[in-house]
């Protein structure tokens, strides 16, 4: 036995959530672990942000912009990442997924029309640009909407 092996005897060892103020032979007696005197001493701390009456951080920076609760967010890709599938594949957004093209679809998808296609594909998802919408159906695929 040497000392990287010694361990606390079970039963020892208190968590942080013991009982404060019962005398000193409690170990946390008389002041409760709060130091003298002080406002933090005391009952009722203040709350958060209070800077002692001093302007608060949170008030004396200038508010800027809207935060819309009910935005939706819709992941883009480009043509050109279609490339990956084969000829006559249906591009879903389960396929998206399976494929690595997207990491996540919260609201759903959208195909932009940047890149080359030169695949015929059935592409099933959210929206699509004019653009994109046009050269997936002027290959002979289809762009449907879901």
């Amino acid at each position: 036995m040497d000392l990287s092996n010694l361990s606390p005897a079970e039963g020892s060892v208190q968590n942080g959530n013991f009982r404060r103020g019962r005398g000193h032979g409690s170990g946390n007696g008389k002041t409760a672990g709060k130091g003298h005197k002080g406002q933090k001493a005391r009952s009722g701390a203040t709350r958060v942000g209070f800077e002692g009456g001093q302007m608060p951080l949170y008030r004396r920076l200038p508010k800027r912009g809207f935060k819309n609760r009910n935005r939706l967010e819709i992941v883009a890709i480009n043509l050109g990442e279609l490339e990956r599938f084969e000829d006559g594949a249906e591009v879903t957004i389960d396929a998206l997924l399976e494929q690595g093209v997207i990491r996540h679809a919260r609201d759903g998808v959208k195909i932009l029309g940047n890149g080359e296609l030169t695949k015929k594909l059935n592409v099933k998802v959210s929206a699509y640009s004019a653009s994109a919408k046009a050269r997936i159906e002027e290959l002979g695929g289809k762009a449907e909407v879901i």
